[in-house]
């Protein structure tokens, strides 16, 4: 298979993309680790309100950095990309991650919101996206919590990727987003 990444030359990603990338990572890891972890202590400890506090900013830091991710992406250097099916899985992958990073921190906030509960990034108050509404509350609880787990898979598939292209194809694209 031909790509035009295979070029050694072929340059890395911004400095801004590839911080961007990791620091996103690390973000989602202590994402899902901070709620995990909450649901190891008791119901109404300071802990288990810490973590739930945490939860919330960080997802909350997701959402503001993804923009940051799309406008860099949108300006930044382009790459000679696959053809065909690859392209598509490729761009359709990234349109999931995107999205996710998107919509779940705004399913937090609805949720929330509708709960009644105070919204916070990391003490800053934030205004509630709808009024308290239990229904709502629940079935938006419901959903961030389904595509929590398609994130895992998101992720997952994102890395496999990464290691396909350089395991199995061979192609640089692995190394552009590991060269600073």
């Amino acid at each position: 298979m031909s790509h035009a990444a295979t070029n050694p030359t072929t340059p890395a990603y911004s400095r801004l993309s590839i911080a961007l990338h990791w620091l996103m990572l690390l973000l989602l890891v202590a994402v899902y680790a901070t709620i995990l972890l909450r649901q190891e202590f008791p119901k109404g400890s300071d802990i288990r309100e810490a973590f739930k506090a945490w939860h919330f900013s960080l997802g909350l830091t997701v959402f503001i950095l993804v923009w940051v991710r799309v406008f860099a992406r949108a300006v930044g250097a382009h790459f000679p990309k696959p053809a065909g099916i690859e392209a598509w899985v490729a761009r359709v992958g990234h349109v999931a991650l995107y999205a996710f990073m998107i919509v779940m921190p705004l399913l937090g906030w609805l949720t929330l919101s509708a709960d009644g509960d105070p919204v916070r990034l990391f003490g800053l108050g934030l205004p509630p996206l709808t009024g308290v509404d239990e229904a709502l509350a629940d079935r938006t609880k419901e959903i961030h919590e389904t595509l929590g787990t398609v994130g895992y898979w998101l992720v997952g598939l994102h890395a496999a990727a990464g290691l396909f292209h350089h395991y199995v194809l061979k192609d640089e694209t692995l190394r552009r987003m590991l060269k600073w």
